[in-house]
């Protein structure tokens, strides 16, 4: 087993084996987001659910009120005659049949690929190079779609997409260590919120089972849910 460095046995020292008050959960993080670098901040979400059930899996997006802290490449898949200079200035990559090409390489620059409908079966012979690695567009992803701009527009204020992996966790971004507590706070309860409100149709009874947040190099806290039903 590696043995903990000073620092990290330290900053377990600081949790204590119970459920905070988000507040303090997230001032707690803070304080043991001690690392020579500038931490992200993640959340850690177990719910009741078993996604090999189509009436019980979890997938939607939202616009984190801070956003993440993370710059991200957008790349747009579109017909040539509809591409725009306001388009080009909008989106990291744009392209058209030529990007389809530069795919079929290998060469994925960008984090996040949005397409209009039309170009969709153009797509769906990369499926094998796009989707292990999270990046074949979909609708309920929010990066298939007719309106360009307003999608840009919103991954660029920070809208994300995430989903229960087979075990029923979200793992999810949700800002720095240098972000203020309070937009920390804002990002949270967002989180909180879009699941609460994306409930699979198939869950009966309790939801969310347990909500922890961490940084990078940090211990892992639980944050006492009931709190963060307002």
């Amino acid at each position: 087993m590696r043995k903990l460095n000073k620092r990290t046995k330290e900053n377990r020292q600081k949790i204590e084996k119970r459920l905070y008050h988000q507040n303090d959960a997230i001032r707690l993080l803070k304080e043991t987001a001690n690392a020579s670098f500038i931490e992200s901040v993640e959340a850690h979400i177990a719910l009741a659910i078993d996604p090999k059930y189509s009436d019980q899996q979890l997938r939607s997006t939202l616009i984190l009120p801070n956003g993440t802290g993370k710059k991200k490449r957008i790349a747009v898949l579109m017909p040539l005659d509809t591409i725009t200079s306001e388009y080009k200035n909008l989106a990291d990559v744009i392209g058209s049949d030529d990007l389809i090409e530069t795919i079929t390489k290998g060469d994925l620059n960008f984090d996040i690929l949005i397409s209009t409908p039309d170009m969709m079966p153009k797509l769906a012979k990369l499926g094998r190079i796009l989707g292990p690695k999270g990046l074949m567009p979909s609708p309920k992803a929010g990066t298939v779609t007719t309106d360009i701009k307003v999608t840009l527009e919103e991954f660029k204020k920070g809208k994300l997409e995430y989903r229960a992996d087979k075990t029923g966790i979200v793992h999810l971004l949700i800002g720095k260590s240098n972000f203020l507590d309070s937009d920390l706070l804002e990002n949270l309860i967002a989180v909180y919120n879009s699941i609460e409100s994306n409930k699979p149709s198939g869950v009966k009874g309790r939801y969310f089972k347990t909500f922890h947040i961490c940084s990078t190099m940090g211990p892992s806290i639980e944050i006492d849910i009931s709190a963060l039903k307002v």
